[in-house]
């Protein structure tokens, strides 16, 4: 992993989805601290408003906003996105998909099918047309890359994880593919497993469990940025933040 030091994003432009809170306002931080211009996409407008001012405050590129809930879009509203991305940003170098919903614990047999079918639009589907829809100008790029963000359950499966963990295994499938499929290409695609986080999610799943045990979003940004420095040279790979923190 390469090491980063101060500055090693400027002048990129990087898409994170899940922007408004947890890791993914953690690590869009991250970024902007790295003097990229980040762009926050998520379904809350005032939380992605939060993040922009803490980004300001601490002297990073203006970011944008982009309000966007991905258990409900449609393909063209992707497309509205990656248009309104060329026009208003120009370039786009890096995409990190962290958005995730994970709404209940619960066996497959009695799984809600509009819960399943909520969790797969926003884990799975969603990532797919915002991948799709972001190509052209992530090819365009002199050096891009596309980051998602995975969990344990993706190669390990586990009981009662539902549709969460089914759309993370079919997340890692994807992301492996799309890296042999662009290895031509200067576009590098990566998985980080951030493993377990101080978040709300986590909380919600594992309630009582000792909060101390897990670091927290702040601790795991390194491996996310370095993914995205134009000289990490990497892809095809999962990479294990708690590892490499």
């Amino acid at each position: 992993m390469v090491v980063s030091e101060a500055g090693c994003l400027a002048g990129r432009a990087i898409l994170v989805t899940g922007a408004g809170d947890g890791l993914g306002r953690a690590v869009a931080k991250g970024f902007a601290a790295q003097g990229a211009e980040v762009v926050l996409l998520g379904r809350t407008p005032s939380k992605l408003e939060a993040v922009y001012d803490e980004i300001v405050a601490a002297g990073g590129p203006q970011p944008a906003i982009y309000p966007l809930d991905l258990a409900g879009a449609s393909a063209k509203e992707y497309r509205d996105l990656a248009k309104a991305l060329r026009e208003q940003v120009g370039h786009l170098e890096g995409l990190l998909h962290n958005a995730a919903i994970l709404e209940l614990l619960t066996p497959l047999d009695v799984h809600q099918f509009d819960v399943w079918e909520r969790t797969m639009r926003a884990n799975l589907t969603g990532p797919f047309l915002l991948t799709q829809a972001c190509l052209p100008l992530l090819k365009e790029a002199a050096d891009a890359s596309i980051v998602f963000t995975g969990d344990e359950c993706m190669t390990k499966p586990k009981g009662y994880w539902g549709a969460y963990g089914v759309s993370k295994a079919g997340m890692y499938n994807m992301a492996l593919m799309l890296a042999q499929e662009l290895d031509h290409t200067h576009v590098r695609v990566n998985v980080v497993d951030p493993g377990p986080v101080r978040t709300a999610m986590r909380l919600r799943t594992h309630p009582g469990a000792p909060l101390s045990s897990w670091p927290l979003p702040e601790e795991l940004v390194a491996p996310y940025v370095a993914l995205m420095r134009a000289d990490s040279g990497q892809t095809g790979q999962v990479i294990s933040a708690q590892a490499s923190a």
